[in-house]
C-alpha cells in the first residue's frame, strides 16, 4: 500500500468520522456510498482500523462496518481488522513498559551499591528474599504480577481468555504490552479472542434494516454468556495456580 492509498484512506475515514458526529443518517449514507466500491471502502475501514483506538470506539464498530459493506464474505476481512487495531494501544504499553522496567533496574542498581557500602562498613543488612525488591517504583510490582501469570498460563491463552470477557479491547491490549506479551502470541490470542465479537459485528451489519433502526437485538444475548463462561474456564486454572506458586514462595521465605 503506497503513501497516495494511505491518504486516500485516512481522508475518507475522517469524513466517515465528521459525518457521524453530524449526524447517523449521514454516516449511513457515507458507509452506502463507500461500501459501492469495495477497494475504496476497504482503505477507509484500514484507516479508520488505525485511528479507532485514538477515538475510543468500540472495535465491533469494525466489524458492523465490514457486515454492512461485504455481507458474511467479509468475516475474514473484519477479523484482520479487529487484530491489526489493536496494536497501537499495545505498542504503546510495551513501550511504557519499557520505560519504567528501565528505571527500576536503575533504582536496583542504585540500592546495590548503598547496600555494599552499608556491608562494607559493617551494618546489618537485610536484603530480602531475592536481594532486590519492586517497591523501587510502584507499578513495577503491578508488571511483574503481569508477567508471572501470563509464564504460568501463556500469551495465547491469556490474551484470547480475556478477550472473551465484555470488556474494552484496547484495555486488554495495552495490559498485554504492560505484561510483556511477545507479539506474535498477542496477534494470535486477539484473533482468537476478538472471532466471536467479529461474527456478533458482521451480524449486526449484514441486518441492514435493524441496523438503521439502531436495533442491536439480533445478537443473542446467551453468546455473551457463553463467552464469559468459557474465559472463566480458561482462566481459572492459571489463576489458581500462580495464586498457590506465590503463596508458597512466601512461605518459604
Amino acid at each position: 500500500m503506497n503513501r497516495r492509498h494511505v491518504v486516500i484512506g485516512t481522508a475518507i475515514a475522517a469524513v466517515v468520522i465528521l459525518a457521524a458526529a453530524v449526524s447517523p443518517d449521514r454516516a449511513l449514507g457515507l458507509l452506502e456510498w463507500l461500501s459501492a466500491e469495495p477497494v475504496r471502502f476497504a482503505l477507509a475501514l484500514f484507516a479508520l482500523a488505525a485511528i479507532r483506538p485514538f477515538l475510543a470506539w468500540p472495535t465491533t464498530l469494525l466489524a458492523v462496518a465490514v457486515g454492512f459493506g461485504y455481507g458474511w464474505i467479509g468475516v475474514p476481512f473484519a477479523a484482520l481488522l479487529l487484530t491489526l487495531t489493536a496494536l497501537p494501544p499495545y505498542a504503546l504499553a510495551r513501550a511504557g513498559r519499557t520505560g519504567i522496567v528501565g528505571r527500576g533496574d536503575d533504582v536496583d542498581r542504585r540500592k546495590d551499591i548503598d547496600r555494599e557500602g552499608d556491608v562494607d562498613r559493617g551494618n546489618d543488612v537485610d536484603r530480602g528474599s531475592d536481594g532486590a525488591s519492586d517497591d523501587g517504583l510502584p507499578g513495577r510490582s503491578v508488571l511483574t504480577a503481569g508477567e508471572r501469570f501470563v509464564d504460568v498460563a501463556g500469551g495465547v491463552r491469556t490474551i484470547a481468555a480475556t478477550r472473551f470477557l465484555p470488556l474494552p479491547a484496547d484495555v486488554i491490549s495495552i495490559a498485554a504490552g504492560a505484561a510483556n506479551v511477545r507479539l506474535r502470541p498477542f496477534l494470535i490470542g486477539t484473533a482468537i479472542g476478538e472471532f466471536p465479537w467479529v461474527i456478533a459485528g458482521v451480524a449486526i451489519g449484514v441486518s441492514t434494516d435493524r441496523l438503521v433502526a439502531g436495533d442491536l437485538s439480533v445478537v443473542d444475548p446467551t453468546l455473551f454468556l457463553a463467552m464469559a463462561a468459557a474465559a472463566v474456564i480458561l482462566l481459572a486454572g492459571p489463576l489458581y495456580r500462580a495464586y498457590y506458586d506465590r503463596a508458597t514462595q512466601r512461605r518459604s521465605a
